[in-house]
């Protein structure tokens, strides 16, 4: 197995330039229209990427084990070439816009993801407020596992792709020329990824790629100024409230629920399902007295 670069660590300067940058060009040409920033706000990001530097530390232990179980099971090896890294990071990518979809749509993996939307600000900081629970996402790479690549290999197709994704995070990047547009996910396409309004929500998953979502029908353009944040706020910069939130609000939900069937629906329906009403009870119909 050839050593692969690692490619976070080895973009930390660059994250760091850019965001200065950003910051020194919202401070000089500042826009009404740009959601720009707080240094509240800025520093709890910045807190939860550092948090979750050490918390993906420990989930890596037992994750790591699982597949590297897995791909001494599968007969299959996937060589780390020239042509074949392009090959795997088409093929994470592919797995990532389903894992960032399901993320959306499933409560207890929203529970872990919602940290990333938490903020109604929109800018490079907003890329490092990463959550502290993603042993969520392991399932959804199994299938490349299993069909021989590497576990160094995946590592390295998820940091590109985290890395790739750090400059999407700003309002200071209008869109691009269009056949770029088209393809790749551009900071235009992830400003509706992070909107709170309803023809928004729950759009743009791709990672480095937008055409998943052109293919799979999640697609839509940025057409009108996005809120950010979350359809429901909260009111915090506390980095543990930010982590754990959901998680308080789902176990909130448990215990009030009234049946076993809620609870499922609680835990595994979409973040904003609710029960169905109770029926209303018939009043029998009499016959008027003559």
């Amino acid at each position: 197995m050839p050593n692969l670069p690692d490619v976070v660590l080895w973009s930390i300067p660059a994250f760091v330039l850019l965001t200065v940058i950003e910051i020194v060009s919202v401070r000089l040409h500042p826009d009404e229209d740009e959601a720009g920033y707080e240094a509240k706000d800025a520093a709890t990001s910045v807190g939860m990427g550092l948090g979750s530097l050490a918390f993906d530390f420990l989930w890596k232990i037992p994750i790591v084990a699982i597949y590297w179980a897995v791909y001494e099971l599968t007969p299959l090896r996937v060589p780390v070439l020239w042509w074949t890294v392009p090959l795997m990071l088409l093929g994470q990518d592919f797995f990532y816009y389903w894992s960032h979809r399901g993320h959306h749509v499933i409560r207890i993996l929203w529970a872990c993801h919602v940290v990333h939307h938490s903020s109604r600000k929109f800018n490079l900081t907003t890329a490092l407020r990463q959550p502290w629970t993603t042993w969520t996402v392991w399932p959804f790479y199994v299938p490349l596992i299993a069909l021989g690549v590497h576990p160094a290999a995946l590592a390295f197709c998820s940091s590109a792709n985290l890395v790739y994704q750090f400059w999407i995070h700003t309002e200071r990047i209008d869109k691009l020329p269009r056949p770029f547009e088209f393809v790749f996910n551009t900071p235009s396409h992830h400003r509706v990824h992070h909107a709170s309004q309803g023809g928004y929500l729950d759009r743009n998953f791709g990672g480095i790629l937008i055409v998943w979502d052109r293919l799979f029908g999640s697609w839509v353009a940025e057409t009108e100024r996005p809120v950010y944040g979350l359809t429901k706020d909260i009111a915090t910069y506390n980095p543990l409230r930010v982590a754990t939130h959901e998680y308080a609000a789902i176990a909130r939900d448990l215990k009030a629920a009234a049946s076993w069937r809620e609870r499922a629906g609680r835990v595994f329906r979409g973040p904003g399902w609710q029960p169905a009403p109770p029926a209303a009870a018939k009043t029998p119909v009499t016959e008027p007295v003559a």
